[in-house]
C-alpha cells in the first residue's frame, strides 16, 4: 500500500513520457494511401495505421498514374478514359477541377514547382509539356514509339521519359525542349528511379527481367541487374515498378507476373530478398517510416504490406478492379 499514494502524481509524468514516445516513433503518425484502379472510377483510401480500407474517393475514368503536389495540398491522377487529370483537394477529398491533358493519359511527372506537367502521349510518340496554370499544353517533344514512365530532375532541367517500342530512355532538356540523349536499354522499359546523389538513374526492363542502371555522368549504361524467381519462367518476370529507399541503399522492384518484389541492394547491385506479393505485382511505393512497403497488384485486386525488415508480406487488402498505383501521404 505504500506505494498507492504514487499513483496520482505519477500520472501527468507517465502522460508526458506516452506523449513524448508518440510524438518519437514514425510508425504512430497518421498514413493514407490512395490506390487507383483501372475498371474503378474511384480511388481507395488506406490506413496504414490500422491496416484497413476507410473508404473510396470518386475521381474520373479509368484512373491510372496518380502524384501528390509538391506543397502536398493535392493530389493528381491521370484519367485515360476521361482524357484528363483530376485535381484533387487532399484535406476534403473532393475534386476541384480538371485538366485536359490529351487522350489516353497514363503516366506523368510534375515539374519540382509544381508548374508543369510532363505527360507521356502514347499514341503520338511524344512527351506533352503542360502549363497548369493555364491550361494548355506549351511544348511537345517527339520522342521514341509507346512512351511510358516519365521522370523529371530534382533541379528541374532534365526529363526521362522510357519508350517501349524503342526500347530507349530518352534524355530531355527541359529549357530547350531538346533530346540530348537516346540511351538503349533492355526491352520495354518501364519506370525510373534515381538514387539519391542523383548519379544513377535506374530504368525497369519489363521485357527483358532486369533494370538498367545509367550514368548520369555521360548516360552510359553503367551495369544491369538481372532477376531470376525460383519456379518461374523468365518471361513471366516482368518488373515495371521500382522505389528507393531515401538513403538510397536499397532499391524495390516489383517483379509483375512473377508476383513477387524484388529488395535490391544499391551499392553490390544484387537481389537480398524475394518477397511473395499478390498477382501482376504492378507497383510499389515505402510508407514515410520506410518500414512498410505497398505493392499493387494488377491481377488479384489488392494490395500487399510487406515488412521491409523481414521481407514478408504481412497483410494483403482487397481494392478496386486492376489496381494501377499508389501513393502515400501523411
Amino acid at each position: 500500500m505504500k506505494n498507492v499514494p504514487c499513483l496520482v502524481p505519477c500520472l501527468p509524468r507517465l502522460a508526458t513520457l506516452a506523449l513524448a514516445g508518440a510524438l518519437l516513433s514514425p510508425l504512430v503518425q497518421a498514413q493514407t494511401a490512395y490506390v487507383s484502379s483501372e475498371k474503378d472510377h474511384n480511388l481507395t483510401v488506406i490506413d496504414l495505421k490500422t491496416q484497413a480500407v476507410t473508404g473510396t474517393v470518386p475521381t474520373c475514368k479509368r484512373p491510372r498514374h496518380l502524384q501528390v503536389t509538391p506543397d502536398g495540398k493535392k493530389l493528381m491522377v491521370a484519367c485515360g478514359e476521361s482524357n484528363a487529370a483530376d485535381v484533387i483537394d487532399l484535406a476534403t477529398r473532393k475534386s476541384v477541377g480538371r485538366l485536359a491533358i490529351g487522350e489516353d493519359p497514363e503516366a506523368f511527372d510534375l515539374s519540382p514547382d509544381g508548374k508543369t506537367l510532363y505527360i507521356s502521349q502514347e499514341d503520338d510518340a511524344a512527351l506533352g509539356f503542360f502549363d497548369i496554370a493555364s491550361g494548355k499544353f506549351t511544348r511537345t517533344v517527339e520522342v521514341g514509339k509507346e512512351p511510358e514512365g516519365v521522370k523529371a530532375s530534382p533541379d528541374g532541367k532534365l526529363v526521362w521519359v522510357t519508350s517501349e517500342v524503342a526500347n530507349m530512355v530518352h534524355v530531355i532538356d527541359t529549357a530547350t525542349g531538346k533530346v540530348i540523349k537516346n540511351v538503349k536499354v533492355g526491352k520495354r522499359p518501364r519506370r525510373l528511379a534515381l538514387t539519391p546523389d542523383g548519379s544513377q538513374l535506374w530504368v525497369t526492363n519489363e521485357m527483358s527481367a532486369s533494370v538498367s542502371i545509367l550514368s548520369t555522368k555521360d548516360w552510359s549504361v553503367m551495369d544491369t541487374v538481372k532477376f531470376e524467381v525460383k519456379g518461374a519462367r523468365s518471361t513471366d518476370i516482368t518488373p515495371v515498378g521500382i522505389t528507393m529507399t531515401r538513403d538510397g541503399k536499397q532499391a524495390f522492384v516489383a517483379l509483375g507476373r512473377a508476383n513477387h518484389v524484388a529488395f535490391v541492394d544499391v551499392a553490390s547491385r544484387k537481389t537480398t530478398a524475394l518477397a511473395l506479393v499478390g498477382k501482376r505485382a504492378w507497383n510499389v511505393t515505402l510508407d514515410k517510416a520506410e518500414k512498410q512497403l505497398l505493392v499493387v497488384n494488377g491481377l488479384s485486386d489488392d494490395v500487399t504490406l510487406v515488412d521491409v525488415a523481414s521481407a514478408k508480406a504481412v497483410k494483403s487488402l482487397p481494392v478496386g478492379r486492376v489496381p494501377y498505383g499508389a501513393v502515400i501521404v501523411e
